[in-house]
């Protein structure tokens, strides 16, 4: 099968190649692959792939609040190019997007038929590549996936490891509420779904949820961190861009596909557990 991916040196990406191996991989980036550049529906079918995985994106999500027109120029603008591609190369597309699309205010888990209402900038540019995806490729599949962190890039559990290992107290979020997502165990389910005939709209988180406060008293018990966790609001954070406080994602429409993934407990301690053997082997 040949698949091309977008973003292939970011989280995911890294992940993506190390999982889909046995395929023949064409691996899209900038600068060479820039989705707000014209041209991209060229470049898309001149690699005349099988699948594009569109994991490329705009994802800082305080930044977009500051540069809207650049958010929505990579996320939905860029998401079109890609999408048109895929429909003249006659591809499958399989477009990552995220929890941000919801407001967080229904208190139960996200469907796939739940009406989206981001509350940023980002959601909002999330949210029209998935439409723009859906409507430019017949045959696209739109994977929302939240909290996600890895071996690469910047995320949450990094940050949190290195924070618990250069002081003494760490001020984490406590009133928002998600399922964290190892990039690794989201590239394996994605793999799986290469196997299916999925459609529209589905959802792909870490079994179980948490808030941001309860995954970073976790982290520091797992490394052993002597670091004090304490709990803040939303408000007390000063972040620019608003949040769903309510983010878990119902993971139903996978799951009867037959596909799951691990419970974020489970996942997080794993990767821990990894890290450190990477850390002491060099």
């Amino acid at each position: 099968m040949r698949i091309l991916i977008t973003g292939a040196s970011g989280q995911l990406g890294h992940e993506l190649q190390h999982v889909l191996q046995d395929q023949q991989l064409t691996l899209a980036d900038l600068p060479e692959f820039d989705v707000t550049k014209a041209g991209v529906e060229k470049r898309v079918t001149a690699a005349q792939p099988d699948v594009i995985i569109h994991a490329a994106a705009y994802t800082d999500v305080d930044g977009a609040e500051r540069e809207p027109a650049q958010a929505m120029a990579v996320n939905a603008v860029g998401t079109e190019r890609v999408a048109r591609g895929a429909a003249a190369a006659g591809a499958r597309l399989l477009y990552l997007s995220t929890d941000y699309v919801f407001d967080g205010r229904q208190g139960v888990p996200y469907r796939e038929t739940d009406r989206p209402n981001p509350l940023s900038v980002y959601g909002r540019s999330k949210y029209e590549g998935e439409q723009r995806a859906l409507a430019h490729c017949p045959n696209a599949l739109v994977i929302r996936t939240a909290w996600l962190y890895g071996t690469h890039g910047k995320n949450f559990v990094k940050t949190i490891m290195r924070q618990a290992s250069q002081q003494s107290e760490l001020r984490v979020v406590s009133d928002q509420r998600g399922s964290p997502t190892h990039a690794g165990d989201l590239a394996s389910a994605i793999k799986q779904v290469l196997g299916t005939n999925l459609k529209g709209i589905v959802h792909a988180t870490g079994a179980g949820d948490c808030t941001w406060y309860e995954l970073a008293r976790e982290i520091v018990s797992l490394t052993g961190s002597p670091a004090r966790v304490q709990p803040i609001s939303t408000a007390e954070s000063g972040r620019t861009a608003q949040r769903p406080l309510y983010a878990v994602l119902s993971n139903r429409v996978l799951a009867d596909a037959g596909i799951s993934l691990p419970h974020w407990k489970d996942a997080l301690s794993r990767f821990l557990s990894q890290v450190k053997v990477e850390v002491e082997a060099k």
